[in-house]
């Protein structure tokens, strides 16, 4: 799929991993890189320029440490004690970019300046710093991953604040939001489409998006795309 100017392509590599490719200087982003569900192996994903890591459980720190073999000089943005972890851990602290719930720390890379925010999110991290969301700022087109997390009053400061148009939100229930609970986030966020996540990997978050695209849907005016692991979609700002 090509990306033309003013655009961007969002690809779902499965659970919460997600692929952002922005027109501006060929920026690539991956977030919360969990690649057990998804097409690409660790060694296929290549001209990485940001790895977003939400928090500390496996399923999304992921492969971030072999993706970091492939792309020397991408770097790592995630809540400065997971930084520090991830850091020693893929022999990379250079590549770090340690930072807190509320900062913006700016990526820079020729004429693409993308400010990254860090976002609260209500779930464990391994006594790692705690869990977090992101919320990624391309011109007139705000992207926002909640990472896993259960719905909260203030996502509605969050979507009218960075006037999200993009939300990425879990539905598989037991260790995040389930269907019912992202309907009601939706309805606080109130962005123009959301992409449903983090289901169907195991038994356990089993969730129906369709049941999940009609309920938002019938309430809301937010449209809600569906993937399947390795499907993308481009967004025109």
């Amino acid at each position: 799929m090509v990306i033309k100017v003013g655009e961007i392509k969002v690809t779902w590599l499965g659970h919460a991993a997600f692929m952002i490719d922005y027109d501006v200087e060929s920026t690539r982003i991956i977030i919360d890189p969990f690649l057990g569900a998804s097409p690409l192996k660790p060694d296929e994903i290549k001209d990485v320029d940001l790895i977003l890591v939400t928090h500390a459980h496996e399923d999304h720190v992921g492969a971030t440490c072999d993706i970091l073999k492939n792309n020397k000089d991408a770097k790592v943005v995630a809540i400065y004690e997971l930084a520090e972890h991830i850091g020693k851990e893929c022999n990379a602290s250079e590549n770090m970019v340690g930072m807190n719930i509320g900062g913006t720390w700016i990526f820079k890379k020729g004429a693409a300046e993308i400010p990254i925010t860090q976002v609260q999110a209500m779930h464990s991290s391994m006594g790692i710093g705690s869990a977090t969301g992101f919320v990624i700022r391309f011109p007139e087109f705000s992207v926002y991953h909640s990472g896993d997390t259960g719905v909260f009053a203030s996502m509605e400061i969050i979507g009218r604040l960075y006037n999200v148009r993009l939300a990425l939100l879990p539905i598989g229930s037991h260790f995040t939001m389930g269907i019912d609970e992202a309907v009601e986030a939706v309805k606080l966020l109130k962005p123009e489409y959301v992409i449903p996540m983090h289901y169907d990997t195991w038994p356990i978050i089993k969730a129906d998006p369709k049941l999940f695209k009609e309920k938002v849907e019938a309430t809301t005016s937010t449209k809600v795309i569906i993937l399947k692991p390795g499907e993308s979609k481009n967004f025109v700002f």
